[in-house]
């Protein structure tokens, strides 16, 4: 089978749930630029990869934007996914010439969305924005006068939703917002707005207090089983996890000491862990599952087959988007948490084999092909951990929320 290579990006609605992913086709490690001029072929490629696949393993029941060239709009107007899944995306360099106006005609007839990326409103372009559902504009190509211009012009053709994409900066975010953006994409809804100084709501200051005490170095059994019995809904919580299908055990788990006996101290440090980072209920949900993804894809590329050293793998990609989640620069969050210096040093500048595994998939996240290249990881590998990370996340937040 022709190897393939798929990123995603979390679509969110005004609620902050998320809406969709757009996924990003990929052929091979090779940059961005060479990538987004696929011919009809290439887009038959992507399709075909992602049929092996499947759309589920990568979206599970949301939404999945896919791009589409004007060859694979004309060419492949039947497109194998579910009507209710595939929202097709068409490329900004595509025009309203009647092949293409009839190859969306009949996607939309069969069900599917119809998106237009980058979009911005010019002569000849009316057929197909009255064709689609969602129009996506790119906020940081126009100032906020155009961006103003096209949603006016936009509202004039027909009712449809709007989505906001490259969003970096909250005044950004605020801006589409009063404007009636429905859906909104980009950077900032994984890496917010910092606000130095800030103080932290109580919750939050519980969970790295508790977060503190987890990752001392000299913690034991005993303690650790102390310090979960102390926070009764972490411990009910935990027992829950453990409890619940993710694991299937044969014969339920009824205390704390138990669990770590059956699943040994480093794994359920991290998942009390895990467990209290989900308890952040004004943040998206993405944002857990991404540190997820990112802890279980560092952990499948340690090349150590030591425990321990594996959990500092988890541990450094799970805590990578601690700055997020607590509103404050990681600087200040690490200062709280007794991790070694190697941890602290591959969260703060990548450094380190820790750190440089951390940056891969990073770089893999933000389709940085040539990066991850220059990684020294095989390019399955990576693949397949990403995908291998996905599905297990999906697992995790399905568990944590029965």
């Amino acid at each position: 089978m022709q190897d393939f290579f798929i990123g995603r990006q979390p679509i969110f609605d005004r609620h902050m749930r998320v809406y969709a992913y757009e996924l990003l086709y990929r052929h091979g490690f090779v940059d961005r630029a060479v990538i987004t001029d696929f011919d009809a072929a290439s887009s038959e490629v992507v399709v075909n990869a992602l049929t092996e696949l499947g759309l589920d393993r990568l979206v599970g029941t949301r939404k999945a934007f896919c791009n589409f060239t004007r060859g694979s709009l004309i060419k492949g107007a039947d497109v194998p996914f579910s009507t209710d899944q595939l929202v097709v995306e068409v490329l900004e360099t595509v025009t309203a010439e009647a092949s293409v106006v009839e190859a969306l005609k009949s996607l939309s007839r069969s069900g599917h969305l119809i998106a237009l990326d980058d979009f911005v409103l010019d002569d000849g372009l009316e057929p197909l924005v009255e064709l689609a559902d969602i129009v996506k504009i790119d906020v940081l190509e126009l100032t906020q006068d155009e961006v103003r211009e096209q949603v006016e012009k936009l509202r004039r053709i027909k009712k449809l939703k709007l989505l906001v994409e490259k969003v970096e900066t909250n005044e950004e975010y605020q801006f589409c917002r009063r404007l009636g953006f429905d859906y909104f994409q980009g950077y900032f809804f994984s890496r917010p707005q910092v606000v130095s100084g800030r103080r932290l709501p109580p919750g939050r200051l519980a969970m790295l207090r508790l977060m503190t005490e987890l990752q001392r170095p000299d913690i034991d059994l005993g303690k650790l089983e102390e310090i979960i019995e102390t926070d009764v809904n972490l411990c009910v919580k935990l027992l829950r996890q453990i409890n619940s299908s993710f694991y299937s055990l044969l014969s339920e788990v009824k205390s704390i000491r138990q669990a770590i006996v059956y699943l040994g101290l480093i794994h359920i440090r991290n998942w009390a862990c895990i467990v209290a980072m989900g308890s952040v209920d004004d943040k998206p949900q993405e944002l857990m599952t991404m540190a997820l993804i990112r802890g279980k894809m560092c952990e499948l590329l340690c090349r150590d087959d030591d425990a321990e050293r594996r959990g500092m793998f988890f541990t450094v990609g799970l805590f990578s988007l601690l700055d997020s989640m607590f509103d404050s620069p990681m600087e200040e969050v690490l200062e709280n948490l007794p991790l070694a210096q190697e941890v602290k040093a591959a969260l703060l500048t990548r450094t380190g084999d820790i750190g440089l595994t951390l940056k891969c998939v990073e770089d893999y996240e933000q389709a940085n092909w040539s990066s991850v290249i220059e990684s020294g990881y095989d390019e399955d590998r990576v693949r397949d951990a990403y995908i291998e990370s996905i599905e297990w996340s999906q697992a995790v937040m399905d568990s944590l929320e029965s």
